[in-house]
């Protein structure tokens, strides 16, 4: 019976080898290697569970529906869209381009942008936009609570269904799990159409893996005013002494068709109900002169959208690239463009949170800096809050806010929303976000960052080993 048990682990090692490589990154290869190898049957069983990068086949087949399904969607977002066609300027065509092959939107001209950072000051104003819906409101959001944040916006969603205003919600299954009892009877009640979002089951059917999550944040009203970044609806208190710092953005005109349309796409896979109106796409008014362009992304796309374009944006920066986010886990890939943007005399800087809601996290991440350090990153740890928002800037010209981290779950695992503002007033309202980071920023500076204690540095190093699977 033994020698049966150690053939067994011998054949696990044997085919995982052929099995994990394929269409992996060498690091997230690495780390799920390395864990078969000392605990094979474990290892199976957790990358059963969790590590198979491909989906169900019914969910393929779902997404390649959506084209057909949505055609009367897409037909009015091409149609509205022709207008507000915009050329970027001659140093990020490229990378335009890039976007728009890997998420299929063009970048649009006539958008206004306010960039939020007061925390209960951008509820208030979803709340107040929502309370002035005249057709319909559509919210797709990583973690909707019931809390005492969130319940004013499901009072104001009560009020627009009372008036005859058509309200729709997506919500993660897994992100909003906490609530999802309480949710139900609430949106029920008020006449809200409510839907989970990738629900978990041990048993078969329409299940997905509990580490493939919508991890969006999406807002539209009236096809007229969206909103996005890195804001859940959920209180700003996350911890006992731990509260979220987050940065929003609340747009208007054409381009928020095109968050309009990853709605209806996450709507229908959901669903398998195809939504249209010609209220959901109208004629803009074009209030603003601001180029945008929405990138989504996920494990239903064929590439790592997001990583795809960020890369691209470092080796055409020029002159500075900040980036802001609470988790970085990179790849080796985006390491290299960061480093070699340095070497061509490009000024980057790294904005992270020293206050974490996961520690695992924080460990893994900074057993990057070392490398980065030595390749002339400037890294700050921002401490008066949890720094959750994600954004970053390149040069002067193009601002990017969204839901994605930097860090290989967010790349390969979670669908995301991005958007790009190729518009030097977004980019100047970035920098002014920047200067407030700055405030209550550490710098860590390599010399110091050496000295650390050697059991702090086996910490890191064993932490990184199984970054690619946090």
């Amino acid at each position: 019976m033994w020698d049966l048990y150690v053939y067994s682990e011998l054949l696990i090692r044997i085919v995982m080898i052929l099995v994990i490589p394929p269409r992996r990154s060498p690091q997230a290869a690495k780390s799920w290697l390395v864990l078969v190898m000392f605990l094979p049957w474990p290892g199976l069983l957790i990358y059963w569970l969790v590590g198979r990068l491909k989906l169900p086949k019914w969910r393929y087949e779902q997404f390649r529906k959506i084209p057909m399904a949505l055609a009367p969607a897409s037909r009015l977002l091409i149609e509205r869209g022709n207008a507000s066609v915009a050329k970027v300027d001659a140093q990020w065509r490229g990378s335009n381009r890039l976007a728009q092959n890997l998420g299929y939107f063009r970048a649009l001209t006539g958008n206004s942008v306010e960039v939020l950072t007061d925390y209960d000051e951008g509820l208030r104003r979803l709340q107040k936009d929502i309370d002035g819906a005249r057709d319909h409101v559509h919210l797709l959001f990583y973690i909707f609570a019931y809390d005492k944040a969130t319940i004013p916006v499901i009072e104001a969603l009560a009020r627009a269904t009372a008036r005859g205003v058509k309200c729709r919600v997506l919500y993660d299954a897994v992100g909003s799990s906490t609530w999802k009892k309480k949710l139900r009877p609430v949106f029920e009640k008020a006449g809200v159409e409510a839907r989970e979002v990738m629900p978990v089951s041990l048993l078969f059917g329409k299940s997905l893996r509990a580490d493939l999550r919508n991890h969006r944040k999406i807002a539209v009203i009236d096809g007229e005013t969206g909103y996005t970044g890195s804001q859940n609806l959920i209180d700003s208190q996350c911890g006992p002494d731990l509260f979220n710092e987050e940065l929003m953005a609340r747009i208007q005109g054409p381009v928020v068709s095109q968050l309009q349309y990853v709605f209806l796409s996450d709507w229908f896979l959901e669903t398998e109900v195809p939504l249209f109106s010609p209220s959901f796409f109208p004629e803009s008014t074009k209030p603003g002169e601001v180029i945008a362009q929405v990138l989504p992304s996920g494990p239903d796309f064929e590439r790592q959208n997001a990583e795809h374009l960020i890369i691209e944006l470092c080796h055409q920066a020029k002159t500075k690239i900040v980036l802001t986010t609470p988790y970085f886990i990179p790849s080796e890939p985006l390491v290299q463009a960061l480093q070699t943007a340095v070497l061509r005399g490009v000024q980057v800087h790294l904005f992270l949170s020293r206050k974490s809601d996961n520690p695992l996290v924080n460990w893994a991440q900074a057993s990057y800096f070392e490398e980065l350090l030595e390749g002339g990153v400037r890294i700050y740890l921002y401490e008066k809050k949890f720094l959750h928002a994600k954004h970053m800037t390149f040069d002067d010209d193009i601002g990017w806010i969204g839901s994605s981290n930097l860090d290989i779950r967010s790349f390969e695992l979670n669908a995301e929303i991005n958007v790009l503002f190729y518009d030097q007033t977004v980019v100047d309202k970035m920098k002014q976000v920047h200067a407030k980071y700055l405030r209550y920023c550490e710098s860590v500076e390599l010399p110091a960052w050496l000295e650390r204690p050697t059991l702090i540095q086996m910490g890191e190093n064993l932490a990184r080993l199984w970054s690619p699977l946090l």
